[in-house]
């Protein structure tokens, strides 16, 4: 498995906007529109590959000068459980620490907690619901 940022536009990122499509939008009946699409120009963004099919992925979006903000974490369904998160999340942390960032800061869906709990993200504030699900707002001091 190999882990690497991808180009806004490219064929990498059609990949992943299939991924997280099927993953974390068509379950709840949503897709992605152009508008948010387009607005991933400026993030960093991430995804694991076997050789030219993309096993996972997410975004990193800068929200301050010591805030990164991890979203679209996405696994396909029957690799979750099998270390590829793991090595996204241990990927996008050195990412941002290397370009100086402190923090990183998620919404998780309540389902994910303890999966982020795990590489030592907590939980901050109370549940609020995006795209119909709870979540929380988790955080992460990296350096």
């Amino acid at each position: 498995m190999g882990l690497k940022q991808i180009d806004h536009g490219s064929k990498e990122y059609q990949q992943m906007v299939q991924l997280r499509s099927l993953i974390l939008r068509q379950p709840l009946g949503l897709s992605f529109s152009q508008e948010e699409l387009d607005r991933e120009v400026n993030d960093i963004l991430i995804a694991a590959f076997d050789e030219e099919v993309m096993l996972g992925c997410c975004i990193l979006s800068k929200l301050d000068p010591q805030t990164m903000r991890l979203r679209q974490m996405a696994v396909n369904n029957n690799l979750q459980g099998k270390g590829i998160g793991a090595s996204i999340m241990s990927f996008t942390e050195s990412i941002a620490s290397d370009k100086g960032y402190r923090k990183i800061m998620m919404h998780a869906r309540d389902t994910a907690i303890g999966f982020y709990e795990k590489f030592g993200y907590k939980v901050v504030g109370n549940q609020f619901y995006e795209v119909n699900l709870p979540h929380y707002i988790m955080e992460k001091r990296i350096r």
